[in-house]
């Protein structure tokens, strides 16, 4: 039974947290700002087709 050296160990759990910060960055929060910012949008353009646009109310001419 061998046990793994501590070098070796230590390069592997380097690279894996290289990997989490890199698919954290590329992948997961822009997903996250691109999902907020659409709901967002979406959530405003349902409410103004119940609401109307904004702006001062129409002149009652």
């Amino acid at each position: 039974m061998s046990v793994p050296d501590d070098a070796s160990t230590r390069v592997r759990r380097k690279r894996m947290e290289i990997f989490a910060f890199l698919f954290l960055t590329a992948v997961v929060m822009p997903v996250l700002a691109v999902g907020t910012v659409g709901s967002y949008g979406l959530g405003v353009w349902i409410y103004q087709m119940f609401a109307g646009p904004p702006g001062p109310p129409p002149s009652p001419h």
